[in-house]
């Protein structure tokens, strides 16, 4: 059993999308009207599964090899315009910022890894008011050769610390995924909509209802992760 988190020289790796910022429908609307406008329809359902999956994957496994390789570039091009239509309807997880600063207040080292480019990494953020004061390294897709369900963007977003201390803070499978890649123990949230028995089938070692209760637990607890 991993040790639990607790007071001093501990780091928390959390995801954005759908962690912090509740964005998945957004990305899902945009992902479909992005194929929709190259003529391609890839169902609303099958899109959300794989929200949280790097956007160099995303077209492949949605609608097949052969149209991301004709199709692939356009569709990552038209994806973030989509989400530009859509942006207002973005707005924080429940108890995001409390997170945030539950963690500060344990003396957790707090670190961000987004999929998201460095652009659209630091809109999000925008969303979250008072945030980055609350924050240490930010880690964007951009700094990270390989995307999700790879560990290397939790690995990025660790360089310089102990792995053995850490933690990731996620919403869907491919944040498991990704922090199992990168040895580090992962915490399930349900904001982005995937059930709780698929983010523990993955490998999570806890599942929280939304960033507050995750606050709730570590005020209660001191830990982060189950005892």
């Amino acid at each position: 059993m991993t040790s639990p988190v607790t007071r001093g020289g501990q780091v928390a790796v959390l995801d954005l999308d759908g962690t912090l910022v509740d964005s998945v429908y957004v990305h899902v609307l945009a992902w479909q009207a992005a194929f929709r406008d190259v003529g391609v329809h890839v169902p609303a359902h099958r899109l959300h599964g794989l929200i949280g999956m790097g956007g160099d994957r995303l077209v492949a496994a949605a609608a097949g090899d052969a149209t991301e390789h004709a199709l692939g570039d356009e569709l990552r091009r038209r994806h973030p315009e989509h989400v530009d239509h859509l942006f207002a309807a973005i707005v924080p997880t429940e108890g995001a910022v409390d997170l945030l600063e539950a963690l500060r207040e344990h003396d957790v080292d707090v670190r961000l890894a987004s999929s998201s480019d460095q652009a659209m990494t630091e809109r999000l953020l925008g969303v979250l008011e008072g945030a980055e004061r609350l924050l240490g390294r930010v880690v964007s897709g951009s700094e990270a050769e390989q995307s999700k369900p790879s560990g290397r963007l939790v690995e990025v977003a660790l360089e310089g610390v102990d792995a053995a201390t850490a933690v990731v803070v996620g919403d869907a499978v491919w944040d498991v995924l990704a922090a199992q890649d990168a040895g580090v123990p992962c915490l399930g949230l349900l904001t982005g909509g995937t059930p709780a028995a698929d983010l523990l089938a993955a490998g999570a070692v806890a599942v929280h209802d939304d960033p507050r209760a995750l606050a709730e637990h570590l005020r209660r607890t001191g830990s982060l992760l189950p005892a």
